[in-house]
């Protein structure tokens, strides 16, 4: 059986204000071929791209993929906070997808509540507080990291993000609040983990090797911290500095956070993939930080490089991502 598989995408035609060119550069478009060249490897798919939102809906209706592989973790038009605009037209239009759904897009965005969730099952995560943008009293928890509510790609975390007093706290929230929810936690000064997952509870469910980030490189006096500069900005003082590596566990940390990933998959609703973030206490136990739905899924990525540390390259991934999605649909 041969499956038709649209391939959901960013349109490099539109404005992309993540970048700081404020448009798809080299990175994003040599994302794309690598993943053309990827996937023209599977021999049990169809696949047709669709990158033009302008004509989007239209498209889809009239070539109608058996799946979806939803890779547009850029929002519709390249609009971030409109990421769950896509996944909901699919399910209007009744097709198929990979990945989160609308709802579950919604519930692991919000950090407040993806850190409520993980509480009331057993999942540790930092002290914290959504702060009241009526100015309320700041929490005596420094040092601190605070960060927008909503936000995915690091967007907003500074070098500044990182506070030790009510002086510096007050000066980041003046100067980033506004109409920007922000929540405030106590600042793990220990390792930083990142865990991909495939499958669904209920079938195969592979839990890849962690991922550890070397912080060691960074210029004196930067906090060790994932900011957006290190993910989108060359000029950034954090850009490639970071050094990704297979995470040096042992039997009863890896397993709890194996636990812990399965747990929040099922609890937040996710679907075929996701990739989790922890980072150590000063206790050195792992706390759950961040829940992504669509993880970064361009070749060299973090969820490539647990793909390949496991044994399977990026065409193997994609494969798995696909088989896990097309088997919860009854399409294999």
């Amino acid at each position: 059986m041969t499956i038709r598989l649209g391939v959901l995408l960013g349109d490099p035609r539109l404005p992309y204000d993540y970048a700081p060119g404020g448009v798809f550069g080299t990175e994003e478009l040599e994302a794309v071929e690598n993943l053309k060249r990827a996937l023209s490897t599977l021999d049990a798919y169809d696949v047709t791209y669709f990158d033009d939102h302008e004509v989007l809906i239209d498209a889809l209706r009239e070539q109608r993929p058996d799946l979806v592989l939803n890779l547009c973790d850029v929002g519709f038009r390249n609009q971030w906070e409109r990421e769950l605009d896509l996944p909901a037209l699919l399910h209007l239009l009744g097709i198929p997808y990979t990945g989160a759904d609308p709802t579950a897009i919604v519930l692991s965005n919000d950090k407040s509540l993806m850190s409520a969730a993980a509480k009331m099952r057993g999942v540790r995560v930092p002290l914290e507080r959504l702060l009241d943008p009526r100015g309320e009293e700041l929490p005596d928890i420094f040092p601190a990291l605070i960060k927008p509510n909503v936000s995915a790609g690091s967007a907003g975390i500074t070098e500044k993000s990182v506070v030790h007093d009510r002086a510096e706290a007050a000066a980041y929230v003046r100067d980033n609040g506004g109409d920007t929810e922000l929540l405030m936690q106590e600042f793990l000064p220990g390792t930083e983990y990142t865990v991909g997952v495939i499958g669904n509870p209920g079938a195969d469910f592979l839990v890849l090797p962690p991922l550890a980030i070397d912080y060691g490189a960074l210029d004196d006096g930067l906090p060790p911290i994932l900011t957006h500069g290190s993910k989108a900005d060359p000029d950034s003082t954090y850009w490639d500095k970071l050094v990704f590596v297979q995470a040096e566990l042992d039997d009863a940390k890896h397993d709890g956070l194996a636990r812990d990933c399965r747990v929040m998959f099922e609890r937040l609703g996710l679907r075929d993939y996701a990739r989790f973030d922890f980072r150590e206490g000063v206790d050195d136990e792992p706390r759950l930080i961040d829940a992504n739905v669509n993880p970064t899924w361009y070749e060299g990525g973090k969820m490539c490089l647990m793909a390949g540390w496991a044994g399977h390259d990026y065409a193997a991934m994609l494969r798995l991502i696909l088989e896990a999605a097309a088997t919860r649909v009854g399409l294999s």
